[in-house]
């Protein structure tokens, strides 16, 4: 009788650390680096289709009636980040053809005048859900994908200097390969 409650003793043992074990592989592939390595979607997959009002009641759409859109997950983190912020004010006054529109995860009220004081009032602001983050793949900010208008992401990384911005565009800028159709 005590061999088979020290042999269940120690099979319940091994079940929990095998269970902790699985549990840790799994939160040191979730964090770190090399987790956000795999943040955002692949170039060529299709974008989340939705269509959200801007705070003026102008109705936003993804895919885009333009050429690109930019949809940037900062919400009021972008004004930690001054140089992407310098990055989106380069592209918007480059007259290119594309829609930058900021996705929000939840209701915040101050997204809009952190826009205004960082000089991106163009830059329209959506309430979008953490269920929309979560099918863009997007944890971490400010995170940038560039969406043409069939849908397809053509570029996006997460970023922090104002080159990274300018080479995004570059990039869903270039041909799309047959391999992305």
């Amino acid at each position: 009788m005590s061999w088979a409650i020290a042999f269940t003793v120690c099979g319940a043992v091994m079940c929990v650390a095998a269970v902790l074990a699985v549990l840790s592989l799994g939160q040191v592939r979730l964090s770190g680096s090399a987790a956000i390595e795999r943040d955002g979607l692949a170039t060529g997959v299709r974008a989340p289709v939705w269509s959200l009002p801007d705070s003026a009641g102008v109705v936003h759409t993804s895919p885009p009636a333009l050429p690109l859109q930019l949809v940037v997950f900062a919400d009021h983190s972008l004004k930690s980040f001054p140089a992407v912020a310098e990055g989106l004010r380069e592209l918007l006054a480059s007259g290119a053809a594309v829609e930058i529109v900021m996705l929000l995860k939840q209701p915040n009220p101050i997204a809009e005048p952190v826009l205004a004081e960082l000089g991106l009032r163009a830059v329209s602001v959506l309430t979008g859900s953490p269920r929309l983050y979560a099918d863009y793949n997007v944890r971490v900010g400010p995170f940038l994908i560039f969406v043409d208008s069939a849908g397809r992401v053509r570029s996006s990384s997460l970023v922090n200097h104002s080159w990274q911005v300018a080479k995004l565009h570059q990039l869903a800028c270039l041909p799309v390969a047959a391999a992305q159709r």
